[in-house]
């Protein structure tokens, strides 16, 4: 059984994005950007709910024109020849090798984890992932600690997200500036 892997990128004050939904200060240098390629070498389908989805068909598509980021010239062809998910209720289509689900959100996640496979790999995405958590659907937690406070709301486990025993299984730092907290469901 495919497992959901949730790999989001947090301020250490605990946001995902600014207070202006910014999202420029995740900094992947090249031991990041090798770990995340490892990732996605090992998760066969990425997943994003709607508003992920937005900004990342926005820049992976061409992202090679408008880039010259060693991570971004990398993991582009990676992206476009990945499968991918998107959790909507409004989008009904999607381009780049992209399947739109919607419906009960605990059916679609049970089916799509029952499908022979890789694991999926869920980025970003704070609503989604919040109500993935609560339902109790993640299994791994990846959270990449940046040094950086942002002062913003939005955070990976919302406001009023039930406790949540998680076992850690590994710490590292990447790039003598981001750590790794990799959690699994205890």
């Amino acid at each position: 059984m495919r497992e959901i892997v949730h790999m989001v990128h947090t301020s250490l004050d605990g946001c995902v994005e600014g207070p202006n939904g910014e999202f420029d200060w995740p900094v992947l240098g090249p031991e990041l950007s090798g770990y995340s390629r490892e990732m996605s070498a090992r998760c066969g389908e990425f997943a994003y709910g709607r508003k992920v989805w937005d900004m990342m068909s926005g820049f992976w598509p061409t992202a090679e024109s408008i880039s010259d980021d060693p991570h971004d010239v990398a993991f582009a062809p990676v992206w476009r020849e990945t499968p991918k998910v998107v959790f909507s209720r409004t989008l009904e289509k999607a381009d780049w090798n992209t399947r739109v689900v919607g419906g009960d959100l605990t059916e679609v996640v049970t089916a799509l984890k029952a499908e022979p496979g890789q694991d999926l790999l869920l980025m970003g995405g704070a609503e989604l992932a919040a109500e993935l958590t609560a339902r109790g659907l993640i299994d791994e937690y990846l959270v990449f600690v940046h040094p950086v406070v942002l002062g913003a709301t939005k955070r990976p486990f919302a406001e009023g997200t039930a406790r949540l025993g998680l076992e850690l299984v590994e710490s590292r730092t990447f790039d003598e500036r981001v750590v790794l907290l990799r959690l699994r469901r205890a």
